[in-house]
């Protein structure tokens, strides 16, 4: 599937059916998470058949079932963006082969999580990745002034941009974010109050990318 059709599609998914990840996508979401590693610094890694971190009251309190793979999020500390831009391209390749996943804050059991940390980094989350017994749901949105604003009438690339980041999850869905078309081709995009609103942004600065079609515009 197509990574902007991956995008448009994907929910988040919390419960999962027994079946565990193919070998053939373990490879696949291996080696993307190499390359991402490798481009931004930080240290993604999958976990594979592993139930313990989705057992407890917090995982049943976020709805979560059938979960025994995820990918833990590692990087230097102040790096929370890009753990959010960068976690979300590995979240659209999964929904783009067939994997369905779930950005996991709090509803989890982080003592049983199977990680190291190397020096001077920080562990911040944690996707769990599976076979959705179904495909989730769209979330609710904001209306669109209450997210974004420029001067005069909106052009269509950013229209199309905003459409992309509409889809984007947020923590608790607050979509605490806004974007400015501040000139023709440079947008400011900034994180307003909230728990992981940082790393939201960085989510959702990748949706909004891949929903301008390419278009040339800067990040101010």
């Amino acid at each position: 599937m197509d990574i902007k059709k991956a995008m448009f599609e994907r929910n988040s998914v919390r419960r999962y059916t027994d079946e565990p990840l193919s070998q053939s996508h373990v490879e696949l979401i291996n080696s993307e998470i190499e390359r991402v590693n490798t481009q931004s610094g930080l240290r993604f890694s999958l976990v594979t058949n592993e139930p313990e971190a989705f057992t407890g009251k917090m995982a049943s309190y976020g709805h979560f079932s059938g979960c025994t793979d995820y990918i833990v999020c590692i990087g230097q500390k102040h790096r929370d963006e890009d753990i959010g831009y960068f976690g979300e391209r590995l979240v659209l390749f999964c929904q783009s082969i067939g994997v369905n996943s779930c950005w996991v804050a709090l509803t989890y059991s982080k003592g049983k999580v199977k990680y190291t940390l190397n020096k001077g980094e920080k562990f911040y989350i944690v996707i769990s990745l599976g076979y959705g017994i179904h495909q989730g749901r769209p979330h609710k949105n904001k209306p669109l002034e209450d997210l974004c604003g420029c001067k005069g009438e909106m052009p269509e690339w950013f229209k199309g941009a905003m459409a992309g980041a509409l889809t984007a999850p947020t923590a608790m869905n607050q979509q605490k974010f806004y974007f400015e078309l501040v000139d023709k081709n440079k947008v400011k995009a900034k994180a307003l109050f909230g728990p992981y609103s940082k790393m939201d942004l960085g989510i959702v600065k990748y949706h909004f990318e891949l929903g301008s079609d390419g278009y040339s515009f800067e990040w101010v």
